[in-house]
């Protein structure tokens, strides 16, 4: 932070903002203090004079303390002042999470004046998400009080322009960083793998040597793309783009890339491209002298909503997708929204299967964006982000909730390896799957709007022709889910209501994927 940026702690009641403030500077600013301090204890004030006169005293107290560069809590209702909104785009906004049971767990009981009735408390803890969410420079999840020392150093390293967003599983903690500037810099020790594609787009940042080291064929020549960093220093281990590559034999090429490379567990990997390479990246990290870190730098709209988070890595077997890999959360996550500039409209329409079935997982005001149509930007890739980071913080192993994340993928895998990985784009496989998901919840009208979003941006609504639906639902056998007879699906009961464990006959999941059949 610059000398005149202050870090300003948000959030709603109870979310823990006045301690956070403390513990990073025992001298921090309070606003709610200062309040009292000047007018007298604020459930008075709101007794006398009611919420407005508040309101107005609370925006000159936040006003002032705005003015100083040092740590400052405010309270849970001053972003609904369009001045301080202002003034706060000119410090560091920490937003502090809280859900709303814990924070009616913690506030309820005080003498707070909006605590005094549980159904508009929750009202209340809803609309006020938004406000927190557009002004926040970082987001820190409700996990416990000393994430935030932990996150401290990467707040300090924000930028302006830049978005943090702060991981947190059972396994460990990393930052996913988001805006032009968020390539990291990278060290002597550290080795690049990307694809053939990803390579020659982005090759000044990759070759320290006038050619890379590749490990397979060659790739199609692909477009120039924007050159902003220096030359990397080290060459990139680059192998041939698709599906159809996501297997051990690439991967016995890049482990042996990276012991030619000298890579040590002192070293990092950096995954550059989109779901394969981080994948394959992280699962040749996560082997690789049983383990060496893996950033991820997610160049596709799969990837910067969805596969870049949350530690899954592997490749594919020829008559299972996935079968093969390992848990293994990344050190850091770098999103550079112009990295989509590059991708042709086939694969950006490809990635928006996985923003429709991330905005039905989370409901609310990301499934209302998403079925107003509303283009992609960087609000939603965040809030699709911050939708699976919640997921997969509550559940990494895939021991329970972290299963609706597999909406539309059981028959989608199933689809790809019946089309042996070169039929389908992995995204256009998962909107033929979230049809058959919705058509197995029941959920008609639902289904026809999300035929229509997937229509309209380009997406398969009909099976490619000659694909056998019996061979398809013989191949959801196969699910790398299944744990008993049958495989469980992850079904629809509306929007923000998607639940897993589903067992679905054979009959009806033919009726759903024939249906598909053009």
């Amino acid at each position: 932070m610059s000398a005149q940026r202050a870090l300003v702690f948000t959030g709603f009641m109870g979310a823990g903002k006045s301690t956070a403030a403390r513990t990073v500077d025992p001298g921090a600013l309070d606003t709610d203090a200062l309040f009292e301090s000047e007018h007298g204890p604020i459930a008075d004030c709101f007794a006398r004079h009611g919420e407005a006169a508040f309101r107005e005293r609370e925006e000159a107290i936040v006003l002032g303390a705005l003015e100083h560069d040092g740590v400052v809590a405010l309270g849970g209702g001053a972003l609904g002042s369009a001045r301080v909104r202002e003034a706060l785009r000119d410090h560091t906004v920490v937003w502090l999470e809280v859900t709303e049971e814990e924070a009616w767990a913690r506030a309820a009981g005080h003498d707070r004046p909006l605590t005094r009735d549980r159904a508009a408390f929750a009202g209340l803890h809803a609309q006020r998400e938004a406000a927190y969410e557009a002004a926040a420079d970082a987001i820190l999840p409700p996990v416990d009080r000393d994430v935030v020392l932990r996150a401290l150093p990467a707040l300090r390293a924000l930028r302006p322009g830049e978005r943090l967003l702060w991981a947190h599983t059972a396994s460990g903690e990393y930052p996913v960083w988001m805006g032009e500037e968020a390539w990291p810099a990278i060290a002597e020790g550290d080795v690049v793998v990307s694809d053939e594609v990803v390579g020659e787009l982005f090759a000044e940042r990759f070759a320290r040597s006038p050619t890379a080291a590749p490990v397979g064929a060659s790739a199609p020549d692909a477009p120039a793309a924007p050159r902003r960093a220096p030359a990397l220093p080290t060459a990139p281990i680059l192998f041939p783009p698709g599906e159809a590559h996501k297997t051990l034999a690439t991967a016995q090429r890049v482990w042996e890339a990276m012991v030619a490379a000298g890579l040590t567990r002192a070293g990092r990997v950096v995954a550059v491209g989109g779901g394969v390479v981080g994948d394959l990246a992280g699962f040749c990290a996560a082997t690789y002298q049983r383990g060496v870190p893996v950033v991820h730098i997610p160049t596709t709209l799969v990837a910067q909503v969805d596969s870049a988070y949350g530690g899954k890595t592997g490749v594919d077997l020829r008559h299972a997708k996935n079968y093969v890999g390992a848990y293994h959360q990344p050190a850091a996550v770098h999103v550079v929204p112009s990295t989509l500039e590059t991708l042709p409209a086939a694969e950006r329409a490809a990635g928006y299967a996985e923003v429709v079935k991330t905005a039905l997982i989370a409901g609310g005001a990301l499934w209302a964006r998403v079925e107003r149509g509303d283009p992609v930007d960087g609000a939603m890739v965040l809030a699709c982000a911050r939708t699976k980071l919640t997921v997969v913080r509550a559940d990494e192993r895939d021991g329970g909730r972290r299963q609706v994340l597999n909406l539309g993928h059981t028959v989608a895998h199933a689809l790809e390896t019946a089309t042996g990985y070169a039929m389908l784009r992995h995204g256009e496989a998962v909107a033929l799957g979230l049809l058959a998901a919705l058509r197995l919840s029941g959920q008609e009208a639902l289904r026809a709007r999300v035929r229509e979003l997937l229509r309209e941006t380009g997406l398969p609504v009909a099976l490619p022709a000659g694909v056998d639906p019996d061979g398809v639902v013989a191949l959801t056998r196969r699910d790398k889910k299944r744990t008993g007879a049958r495989t469980p699906f992850v079904l629809v009961a509306q929007p923000g209501d998607v639940r897993h464990g589903h067992d679905v006959a054979d009959d009806e999941l033919r009726a759903a994927v024939a249906e598909l059949t053009p």
